[in-house]
């Protein structure tokens, strides 16, 4: 049992994650580059050094800010040249075609932007300047948009409204103009053009983690013994205990209208390819263990699946205890935008309640997690929420019961207009990670994971490995589903599964990863790599030979330390250090988070550079990514022996 932190320790390891993870953040700009971060890369090298803690101190006016960029896009104040009113062509005249094939490719260019649903404010010019709408105004502009939509294949839906009145209707503003939120989603033609979101479920144990997936996804309350959550369960102990111990997947459909894909038939729930069939929008829910004996399966699940977002759920009688912090802590590290749902309010006395929100708000702005809590209790925050949900800072919080149904829409309106949240680059090679094997009769061996970079099609011939030696062998794709549908290709961010020519599955595994074919041959795999991490919490130090269990996406296997750039890591440390595969070599590239566990988490840390050289150890001096010494507060001294020691100065 560790010896409990002392406060000060805590919150040194609190501030140091925060750090830590903007740091990481930064490094996997580098290493899924997007456009808007290629346009910036000037600005971000700036600011990425390898000790972010240093730099903010000197020189805080490098720090980037995300949201600011966002806002300043949406203002289009780099853009020179005049533009046209939105106010022109919203109202233009019935027989207008110009206008509208304007407005068309400007709903277009949005959807493209979004990956394919937008959220477009009627009652704004895109500098913010407002378009002075009466409700008859409005009606006229909303038919416009509506038809602009459809001539580009999308659908509108409206919701939000200011000053229209009836049940959309939010807060009425001062000056009376109408004005209003409309999502607009493309109709998907083919089954690969289905926007997805992935979503990791995590809390403690008994939180109602699957049974509040049961009432989202088959649109009938729970009876509060547990009736909804036993379609999502995958093994007869699950039923029979209650308690999820392997990693679930759940699909919950929306269609081109925002209308959730239920069952016609009451109590029935549809397959994974109705769902998929009838929707424009799938939101994949991962439902992780929240038992603390399965902990390596919920990292694996979090690690591997590479959500989007993630929702913690905490009982309101419990408030957050166990491993609910320790999900919260992973879902952090891996920079991973949070929501919150408090389950089980029907059965929760009104003063505990208050002392499990209480609680959950000093967590939360912790300087740890450094978050916004937003309680979420009626339509217009649940909008205005989602749509502003692209910053990491703010974290909306939902308090419903799966019973009584209290607040359920709100989640289901908030899951609709969730913006699309990731990094993927489908112009680079391609990459696949396998997180589950299967042996399909009549298919053979079959093998899912998430598309990480890149476009394959089905018979394009790939590398899969590495094996136990390190090799890769050359198979060809024979089919790809996603979501039990088949489909002719994959493309980045999509998760999918592929069925393999000529691979028997005991010769595959989790872990493994599927690559384009290339003219220079397989990558090599190294059984060693550098990486900077970050000590989370552990009792005593951490010195060369200390071993743990270390996970990398679908990747879990134990690591050594082989080298370290000073002589011991305590909590709150942050440090390069040298790690060695002890059963086989792993396929890993440097921006890679990773995340070492010995029972709870110790550390978490990104990849700097695979392989590693004993004749150039890590003692000399930490090397930045130009290849710089960084000198900033550190200093070598010589032994007599020889050997380099790095003092971090004061």
């Amino acid at each position: 049992m560790a010896s409990k932190q002392a406060p000060h320790e805590r919150r040194k390891g609190e501030a140091a994650l925060s750090d830590f993870a903007e740091y990481v953040e930064r490094q996997q700009a580098l290493r899924y580059p997007n456009k808007a971060a290629q346009s910036q890369t000037a600005t971000t090298s700036a600011a990425t050094g390898p000790s972010s803690t240093l730099s903010s101190k000197i020189a805080p006016e490098v720090e980037h800010h995300a949201e600011l960029d966002d806002i300043l896009d949406s203002l289009n104040l780099s853009e020179p040249g005049p533009r046209i009113r939105l106010r022109d062509l919203l109202l233009s005249a019935p027989d207008d075609d110009a206008s509208l094939q304007k407005l068309a490719d400007i709903v277009g260019e949005r959807l493209d932007e979004g990956h394919g649903e937008s959220v477009f404010d009627i009652g704004f010019e895109n500098h913010g300047e407002s378009l002075k709408l009466t409700k008859e105004d409005w009606e006229v502009a909303y038919k416009r948009l509506s038809q602009a939509a459809a001539q580009i294949d999308a659908d509108c839906q409206l919701i939000l409204t200011k000053n229209l009145g009836g049940d959309l209707d939010g807060t009425p503003t001062r000056d009376g103009d109408v004005s209003g939120k409309v999502m607009i989603r493309r109709r998907p033609s083919a089954a690969e053009e289905v926007i997805e979101t992935r979503i990791a479920v995590v809390g403690n144990v008994d939180a109602g983690k699957s049974s509040m997936l049961g009432v989202l996804v088959k649109g009938d309350l729970d009876d509060g013994r547990g009736r909804a959550r036993v379609n999502l369960f995958r093994h007869k102990h699950e039923i029979e205990t209650g308690r999820t111990s392997s990693v679930g997947m759940e699909i919950m459909g929306f269609d081109s209208h925002g209308q959730t894909i239920l069952s016609d038939t009451p109590g029935r729930k549809l397959s994974w390819e109705e769902i998929g069939k009838r929707s424009a929008k799938v939101i994949t829910f991962t439902d992780l263990a929240g038992h603390e004996r399965y902990l390596r399966t919920t990292v694996f699940g979090l690690l591997s699946s590479s959500p989007n977002y993630c929702l913690l759920m905490v009982a309101a009688n419990n408030g957050l205890i166990g491993m609910s912090k320790e999900h919260l802590g992973i879902a952090l590290a891996l920079n991973v935008p949070i929501m919150v749902v408090i389950t089980k309010i029907d059965i929760c006395p009104p003063n505990i309640l208050e002392q499990t929100i209480t609680q959950i708000t000093r967590i939360l702005k912790s300087p740890g997690a450094r978050k916004i809590p937003i309680f979420i209790k009626n339509h217009e925050e649940c909008i205005n929420t989602a749509t502003q949900f692209v910053s990491q800072r703010i974290c909306p919080i939902f308090q419903v019961s799966n019973v009584t149904g209290e607040n359920l829409s709100l989640v289901r309106s908030f899951l609709n207009i969730l913006p699309h949240h990731g990094r993927y680059d489908a112009d680079a090679p391609f990459e696949f990670h396998v997180n589950d094997t299967f042996s399909v009769p009549h298919v053979g061996t079959v093998v899912s994971g998430i598309v990480k970079s890149g476009v394959i099609h089905a018979g394009d011939e790939v590398y899969l490995g590495p094996d136990g030696l390190g090799k890769f062998t050359t198979t060809a794709i024979r089919s790809i589903e996603r979501k039990r549908i088949g489909v002719p290709a994959a493309s980045a961010g999509q998760s999918a599964s592929f069925a393999l020519k000529r691979v028997k599955r005991k010769d595959v595994r989790k872990g493994m990863v599927v690559l384009s074919k290339t003219e220079s041959g397989p990558p090599k795999v190294y059984r060693e790599f550098i990486a900077e991490v970050l000590i989370l919490s552990h009792a005593t130090t951490i010195k060369t030979k200390y071993q743990a269990m270390l996970h990398v996406g679908p990747v879990s296997q134990t690591c050594a330390i082989i080298d370290v750039d000073r002589p011991f890591i305590r909590t709150g440390d942050r440090a390069t250090v040298a790690f060695r595969f002890v059963q086989r070599p792993e396929y890993l590239v440097p921006g890679d988070r990773l995340l070492f566990r010995e029972g709870r988490t110790k550390g978490l840390g990104i990849v700097k550079s695979v392989g590693y050289d004993p004749e150039r150890p890590l003692g000399g001096a930490n090397v930045s990514e130009g290849g710089d010494k960084v000198a900033a507060g550190v200093e070598d001294v010589k032994h007599e022996g020889g050997g380099n020691e790095v003092k971090v100065g004061a």
